[in-house]
């Protein structure tokens, strides 16, 4: 939209109240919240991306986890040891794009330079689930923003549901791919100005598992880098 700015679209993003189902969760949990975190007070709204705004890479989630950035009111911040954000933010550190490795809260002092994180739905959804209704309802947040962070080449989508999300805007946005590009980890494909990389999400059902590990995080990082050095300015 003509004038659009990041600060806009922050202010949209956490006043959101689009999906009655969404809405009423995460006031819910930010409302009776958990044990551990009794005496936090929880965001409890939808979560904005977060980053440099002259970031080359753009990493997309799922959402917020509903302690973590539901609470914290960043995305993957706030996550309890060995959650998503813990082995995602000690990798981007690794990789040279965090000034620090764990992300407590939002005034922990942590920067990104020349990465952004997004996600496909900013509100924290009952069993990390939300519907193809609330998708659609939150995807044109993801094309603003993209549009917004006008130095991104590379686009990093952290699980099946991310990728599918970044190939749906792109798509919107006449960067459609034929055939369609299928997911995997370390899986590539070249849209429009854009170079779009697959990593599995570093969420605990996958690294307790074995099936993602910090080495293939820095790997998937390192070339994310590089194909950003590959691609070169957009003009």
């Amino acid at each position: 939209m003509s004038g659009d700015r990041l600060g806009d679209l922050v202010a949209d993003i956490a006043t959101c109240r689009r999906c009655p189902r969404l809405v009423a969760w995460r006031e819910s949990v930010a409302h009776t919240r958990v044990a551990r975190h009794r005496e936090s007070v929880y965001w409890g709204r939808p979560v904005p991306g977060f980053g440099d705004p002259t970031a080359r890479i753009l990493l997309v989630g799922l959402a917020p986890a509903a302690h973590g950035g539901n609470r914290t009111g960043r995305v993957f911040t706030g996550d309890n040891p060995g959650g998503s954000g813990e082995l995602l933010f000690a990798a981007l550190h690794r990789a040279g794009f965090s000034s620090r490795p764990r992300s407590v809260g939002p005034d922990d002092g942590l920067v990104l330079e020349g990465a952004y994180i997004a996600a496909v739905n900013r509100c924290a959804p009952p069993a990390n689930r939300p519907s193809v209704e609330e998708r659609d309802a939150c995807l044109p947040y993801l094309s603003r923003e993209l549009a917004l962070l006008r130095d991104i080449r590379v686009i990093l989508a952290l699980g099946a549901y991310a990728w599918d999300g970044v190939l749906r805007i792109l798509a919107d946005a006449g960067h459609a791919a034929r055939p369609r590009p299928r997911f995997g980890h370390g899986a590539e494909a070249r849209l429009g100005p854009y170079g779009l990389l697959g990593c599995y999400h570093p969420s605990q059902q996958n690294t307790f598992t074995g099936r993602l590990d910090a080495a293939m995080l820095d790997a998937i990082l390192a070339r994310a880098g590089a194909l950003a050095d590959e691609l070169g300015d957009r003009g």
